[in-house]
């Protein structure tokens, strides 16, 4: 159907190579289905003889267009003032110089399309775009630089905004200036654009509208006065605050119709920044887990289980494949990818678009949440358990672990603790979550500036009684206050039992914990953790250290942030899987000498 679309007959100012055509039919739905495509930006582009892009081409994920918004429809005459914003500029590099700046049918089928052709009426009355914020993720050489240019200009001098502010932003001054210079150079080298637009060192000028666009490298720049139109942030990636971003995204709330943009290759795995949350959202908006008809994200890239080095791979990650990038560039890169494994990282990452991890990944995401589980707490009091924490420093997280034998695994419980002037910290490192953690109980904040560690022993003591905790293992370092106020009050010490945090003791634990996750499915999960946030963090930032033996044991130094709930996993499980049967009771607490 494609009733949201209101169809002209002729935009009288599209320029050459887009000419109207009545002569062609839309794909069936099957077809629109397999390339990603809505009707109406399919019509769009037939109507206006452009070729629908390559089955090949097809994004690896996409969200939903706003089509079911209220009031939604498809404008082609804004799409066509885009293209035509393009259209008068002029490559400026390389072979193509001095040629027209038309977007490749790819980009205008799943970026620009979807973005500028939705709309709707405003509690105005104004019909205004629907989406307000864009995400490209794709690998290096596939036309971000001038994508991201056309649009800047397009926003500052063609959007009909008058005294609009774009802001070409980046994570440091070095790197807004690879931002910058590009837009500028596109403005000084389009004759369209003399006496109209005037390039300064910094910022951009529109003379007609008062409209300008400059370059900031940091919220302190933003926080100043930004009555922002657009925003462009490239290579998200490398933020490593959020700062910046949302500094600009509350920028812009007196616009009618602003656009933040987002443009960048994958990063190498690292959880909680600005790209992990922004990639997130945007998966979630693909899978449907969630709606924002504000939002609109396109992801391309290789699977993991591809083939790295065969063409189709190459060409499924890059649909500027054969013309940017070259086949050439791509086999080029390939070979030093085979040759040399330092390089592999980056070519899996910067040129498939896989989202490279540490080194070693030893426990992944994916067979993690499979074996979430549920955990009713009430259900698990009286049962036979085993524990195990994890101190770690006196000013970041504390951890402690319940393991509850289930069948052929185990139930896990953990309970995190940090110091409350330690969660603007946490939060800086995982995008604001750790705040959400604290509200939803999942992270109880300790009063002053380092961890009271007689919160985790009240917790101990309360779990004593509420479980049959058969023993306790603990990483022996900086634990010997702990253990001696549990002793005092009245814990045998042949229930603690310190773990020593070497390949001897930690490999078999660490290779148990692997296999129960391997093996565990959604509907028989053998680790279930109820989907703890906290502990989820902590499982993606592991990275392992291997002796020659193939042993394996945490390793703090490598992992990409805390791996406190993890270590306490480990000191548990270490202890279940030693203990195969419950301690032998004393036989003279109930009996006597001569009993």
């Amino acid at each position: 159907m494609m009733m949201a679309t209101r169809r002209k007959t002729r935009s009288p100012c599209l320029p050459s190579p887009y000419e109207m055509t009545d002569d062609f039919d839309v794909p069936s739905q099957e077809e629109l289905d397999r390339l990603k495509l809505s009707p109406e930006v399919a019509w769009y582009m037939l109507s206006r003889g452009i070729s629908l892009p390559e089955q090949w081409q097809t994004p690896k994920i996409k969200t939903a267009e706003p089509r079911s918004e209220e009031g939604a429809y498809f404008d082609p005459e804004r799409v066509d003032r885009v293209l035509m914003s393009f259209h008068v500029l002029r490559h400026t590099q390389g072979k193509w110089a001095g040629r027209h700046l038309d977007p490749a049918s790819w980009q205008i089928a799943w970026i620009l399309a979807p973005v500028f052709g939705w709309v709707h009426e405003n509690s105005d009355g104004q019909t205004v775009r629907i989406i307000h914020d864009l995400y490209v993720d794709v690998p290096r050489k596939n036309g971000k630089s001038t994508l991201s240019g056309g649009i800047a200009v397009y926003m500052l001098g063609a959007d009909g905004e008058e005294g609009a502010q774009v802001v070409c932003a980046a994570s440091t001054e070095h790197q807004a200036g690879f931002v910058f210079q590009p837009v500028k150079q596109l403005v000084e080298k389009t004759p369209a654009l003399k006496g109209v637009m005037k390039a300064h060192q910094k910022r951009i000028v529109h003379m007609a509208s008062g409209s300008y666009m400059e370059v900031i490298s940091s919220a302190a720049d933003a926080a100043h006065g930004m009555n922002l139109h657009c925003f462009i942030c490239d290579e998200l990636h490398v933020y490593k605050t959020p700062d910046l971003v949302r500094t600009l995204e509350t920028g812009r709330g007196s616009r009618t119709q602003p656009l933040g943009v987002r443009i960048t290759t994958p990063d190498a795995g690292k959880s909680g920044t600005i790209y992990d949350e922004t990639r997130h959202y945007v998966e979630q908006l693909a899978a449907g887990t969630i709606k924002d008809q504000s939002w609109y994200g396109v992801v391309w890239g290789a699977d993991e289980d591809d083939d790295p080095f065969a063409v189709e791979t190459q060409m499924k990650a890059n649909p500027g494949y054969g013309v940017s990038p070259s086949a050439d560039y791509l086999q080029e890169a390939a070979r030093r990818a085979k040759n040399s494994p330092a390089e592999l990282a980056n070519y899996l990452r910067l040129h498939l678009g896989i989202r490279t991890k540490q080194e070693t990944r030893f426990l992944t995401l994916k067979a993690w949440d499979r074996n979430a589980g549920t955990l009713d707490e009430k259900r698990l009091q009286g049962r036979k358990c085993y524990g195990g924490w994890d101190l770690g420093s006196v000013s970041d997280l504390t951890a402690w672990c319940l393991l509850f034998p289930e069948g052929e695994g185990y139930k896990c419980r953990m309970k995190f603790w940090c110091p409350e002037a330690a969660v603007d910290d946490l939060d800086r490192r995982t995008s604001g979550n750790a705040s959400v953690w604290v509200r939803d109980g999942f992270l109880v904040p300790t009063p002053g500036d380092v961890t009271d560690y007689s919160y985790i022993e009240q917790q101990i003591r309360a779990d004593l009684e509420a479980y049959s905790i058969q023993t306790i293992g603990y990483d022996p370092w900086n634990a010997t206050q702990v253990v001696n106020d549990l002793e005092e009050s009245g814990l045998s010490d042949e229930r603690l039992t310190p773990v020593r945090q070497g390949f001897k003791t930690l490999s078999p634990v660490l290779k148990e914990l692997q296999r129960l996750l391997l093996t565990g499915t959604t509907d028989h999960p053998l680790f279930e953790h109820g989907g703890n946030p906290v502990l989820r963090w902590n499982v993606d930032n592991l990275a392992v250290k291997t002796d020659e033996n193939g042993n394996v044991q945490p390793n703090k130094r490598d992992s990409r942030d805390k791996i406190d709930g993890v270590a306490a996993i480990c000191d548990a499980l270490s202890e279940a899987m030693t203990r195969k049967k419950t301690l032998k009771p004393n036989p003279y607490a109930s009996h006597g000498l001569y009993a």
